[in-house]
C-alpha cells in the first residue's frame, strides 16, 4: 500500500512512533510529512494551512496514497478541505495524547479552540487508534463532557461509532543493545540482591515542564534528604524555551546527590544513565504512555509512580505510590516511603516485552490489512 504519514507536531515519541512504522513495515510505500514540535496551540489550529500551502510538502501531498495515518493533532478537516485528492481515501487517527486530559492548572490558551480540531477530526477519520486505554477513554469522556456543554444541534451520540471501533495500540519502545543491559543490575536483576554500596541510584527523566511534575520532584527529595537513605538522582528529559524555575532550586539544593543534571548527550548515553541506575521516578500530572517509563524498565529499573493518569494501566500496585494532587507534602511522604522499601527489599523490574516493536507491530498489521482493497 502506498501510505502517508502526518505528524503535526513532531516531538520525540511522535517520530520514533513514525519511524517505527516505516522500517518495520517496510512492504508498504510510506511518505512522512511533519511540522516541528513548537508553537502548540498554533500547531494543532494551523498545521493544514501549513501544510497545503507551504510548496515543500507540494509533492507530497499530491501524491497517490492508499491510506492517510495521521496524529491526532493534524487537523484532518482542514487537510482534507486544502487537499481534495485526500478525500476520498481512508485516515486512521493516532492518539499519542488528548486534548481532553489536561492536569488544572497548566493554563493552556485556547483550550477549547484546540479539542474542537481535535474532536472534528476524530469525528472525520475512518478509525481512531490510542496509544492507551486511559488515552482512549479520557479522550471520549471529555469529548462528550464537551459536546453536552455546546448550546444546540449536537449529540454526544455522535460519537458512539466512533468510540466503539476505535482501538488500542501502544508506542513501541526502544530496546537497547544487550551490551547496555550487561551490567549487575540489568534486566537479569534478582529480587534477592542488595543495593549495590548500599546507594541508591534513581533516574528521572521527563519534559522539564509543568505537567510532568517538577515540584513534586522536589518535594520528594526534600523528603528523602529528611531520610537517612544513602541516593544519587540524574535528572533528565528535554528542554525548551522556558524551563520551570524550580529545576533551579534542585539543582541549587541537591547539586550533592545529582549525578546528571539535562538532557543526555546521545541515546547511548542516555541508556547508559538508565542501566546503572536501580530506580525510575515519574511525578508526572500528564501522561497517556509512559514512554520513558517504560524504556527505563526495559533496561532494569525498578518504576516508581504515583497511582494516577496510565500508570495503574501499566503497572501493580507494587510499583505505585498515593497520588495526592492537592497535597505534595503527603504525596512526597507516600513517594518517599516506596522508595524506602525498595531500598530495603528489592525486587525484580515488571516486564514490558509486550511493548517491543514485534508485538506492536502485528496490530499495525491487522488494522493496516483491513483498508487494503
Amino acid at each position: 500500500m502506498r501510505i502517508l504519514i502526518i505528524s503535526a507536531y513532531e516531538a520525540n515519541s511522535h517520530k520514533a512512533w513514525a519511524n517505527a512504522l516505516m522500517s518495520g513495515l517496510e512492504q508498504h510505500d510510506w511518505q512522512y510529512i511533519s511540522l516541528p514540535a513548537r508553537h502548540f496551540a498554533w500547531r494543532i489550529r494551523g498545521n493544514a494551512m501549513s501544510f497545503a500551502f507551504d510548496p515543500k510538502f507540494k509533492d507530497a501531498l499530491q501524491k497517490p496514497y492508499d491510506l492517510v495515518i495521521a496524529t491526532s493533532m493534524t487537523d484532518c478537516v482542514g487537510l482534507k478541505a486544502f487537499c481534495p485528492d485526500l478525500q476520498n481515501i481512508p485516515w486512521i487517527l493516532y492518539f499519542h495524547e488528548n486534548q481532553f486530559a489536561y492536569p488544572a492548572g497548566d493554563n493552556q490558551q485556547g483550550l477549547i479552540e484546540m479539542q474542537m480540531v481535535t474532536l472534528y477530526s476524530a469525528l472525520a477519520a475512518d478509525l481512531c487508534v490510542f496509544n492507551s486505554a486511559f488515552n482512549q477513554t479520557s479522550f471520549f469522556q471529555g469529548a462528550k463532557a464537551l459536546l453536552k456543554k455546546l448550546p444546540d444541534y449536537v449529540s454526544p451520540d455522535w460519537l458512539m461509532t466512533t468510540e466503539t471501533n476505535s482501538q488500542v495500540i501502544p508506542v513501541p519502545i526502544e530496546w537497547p543493545s544487550r551490551t547496555l543491559l550487561q551490567r549487575s543490575f540489568g534486566v537479569d536483576r534478582q529480587a534477592d540482591i542488595s543495593i549495590e554500596a548500599s546507594k541508591l541510584k534513581i533516574a528521572w527523566s521527563a519534559r522539564w515542564e509543568f505537567d510532568k511534575g517538577p515540584e513534586r520532584l522536589f518535594a520528594i527529595l526534600q523528603a528523602l534528604e529528611a531520610t537517612d537513605l544513602e541516593y544519587e538522582i540524574a535528572i533528565m528529559g528535554e528542554q525548551f524555551r522556558t524551563v520551570p524555575e524550580v529545576f533551579s532550586q534542585i539543582k541549587l539544593q541537591f547539586s550533592h546527590r545529582i549525578t546528571q543534571f539535562g538532557y543526555a548527550e546521545s541515546r547511548d548515553q542516555y541508556f547508559a544513565i538508565l542501566a546503572s541506575s536501580d530506580l525510575f521516578l515519574s511525578t508526572a500530572l500528564h501522561e497517556f504512555q509512559g514512554l520513558s517509563v517504560l524504556e527505563a524498565v526495559a533496561v532494569g529499573c525498578v518504576p516508581v509512580l504515583p497511582n494516577r493518569q496510565v500508570y495503574p494501566e501499566l503497572f501493580d500496585e507494587e510499583c505505585l505510590y498515593q497520588s495526592h494532587l492537592n497535597d505534595l507534602e503527603k504525596e512526597a511522604s507516600s513517594a518517599t516511603k516506596l522508595i524506602q522499601s525498595y531500598a530495603q527489599y528489592p525486587i525484580k523490574p515488571p516486564s514490558v516485552t509486550r511493548f517491543c516493536l514485534e508485538n506492536v507491530l502485528a496490530g499495525y498489521r491487522e488494522i493496516i490489512q483491513k483498508f487494503e482493497s
